[in-house]
């Protein structure tokens, strides 16, 4: 028997008469960027910020503590300066953005093709702006942290466990803010909590629910990469946990960005209009001026060597 073709107007004819729907353009790569709302900020005017530093030992200057002070000299002196500072020049993150005007022109509804494209553009370059705050060469978070304020995981797999994070916390111990770690690196210690019967509490905080150590949060960003990766392949492999304090006033890690950019977008992002040329292609400069400093070299610690393929056998463990 066979199937009778239908006397009606088929889905596809219908189609063409029927609106859509749509969003606008989905970036995959975009990530929360927690560094960035966690980590406090300072505009700078001049693109350069000088950290002045004091060279002491224990105590900045010798004082007397007694009841009677005519019966000993106060001592006397003065507290040194570093003669030369270190200095951070914010660092300059470009991509030049064209549009075909055709295009603008004759498809910018429901949404305008120049303000997404833009809005892409503004997303990657905070995207690569996050990477830069942890991984650059010069003033990145990870090639700044002392040796003093190293260290390894105390299990011999490498796996993070509640021990290693209260050391970080024994490092950074005057007002710290938050742990920063890859999305794996904070599963990798769950499971250790769990296996040990601590599993930690949680908190929203800054529009999200982060799991709490000693009531900091763990906030995760995947531009702490796992064996060079933002998104390893292997469930096994090697990161780091950063512990950081911020705030200037609590000589804490601070980000920076410059202030009164011409067409400024985003905090120190701007956008300029580069022209049209003869073939109606629009140009859009989207530039963004970066930099983070360490006020103090007890503002940041790391864990290095984090194992985060390290798993727990229950049902080999209960025989």
């Amino acid at each position: 028997m066979t199937d009778k073709k239908l006397n009606a107007l088929g889905q596809d004819a219908a189609f063409q008469l029927a609106d859509v729907n749509k969003t606008r353009p989905q970036f995959g790569a975009v990530t929360p960027r927690w560094t960035a709302r966690f980590l406090d900020f300072k505009g700078l005017d001049s693109g350069v910020y000088r950290v002045n530093r004091v060279v002491e030992g224990d105590t900045p200057l010798d004082v007397l503590c007694s009841q009677d002070p005519s019966k000993a000299s106060i001592p006397q002196g003065y507290i040194e300066y570093q003669t030369k500072p270190r200095e951070y020049h914010l660092s300059n993150i470009s991509t030049i953005l064209n549009v075909d005007t055709k295009v603008s022109d004759v498809y910018s509804a429901p949404f305008d093709q120049i303000g997404e494209q833009i809005a892409l553009a503004v997303e990657s370059l905070q995207e690569r702006q996050e990477s830069q705050i942890i991984n650059n060469d010069d003033y990145g978070l990870l090639k700044n942290v002392t040796d003093s304020q190293r260290i390894k995981p105390r299990h011999a797999s490498g796996a993070p466990t509640p021990d290693d994070l209260d050391e970080l916390l024994a490092k950074v111990w005057k007002q710290p803010s938050f742990f920063l770690a890859h999305p794996k690196a904070i599963a990798a210690f769950l499971r250790e909590c769990t296996r040990r019967g601590v599993p930690p509490p949680t908190a929203e905080i800054n529009g999200g629910v982060f799991t709490l150590w000693r009531g900091i949060p763990l906030v995760p960003t995947d531009k702490l990469f796992v064996d060079g990766l933002k998104t390893p392949t292997s469930r096994a492999g090697k990161t780091n946990i950063l512990l950081v304090r911020t705030g200037e006033h609590q000589r804490g890690v601070i980000g920076l960005y410059q202030t009164g950019l011409p067409g400024a977008e985003a905090r120190g992002l701007s956008v300029r209009f580069r022209g049209i040329d003869d073939n109606g292609i629009a140009s859009y400069l989207v530039s963004l001026y970066c930099s983070a400093a360490i006020l103090a070299d007890d503002a940041l610690a790391v864990l290095e060597e984090v194992e985060v393929g390290e798993y727990f056998d229950y049902d080999r463990s209960q025989k």
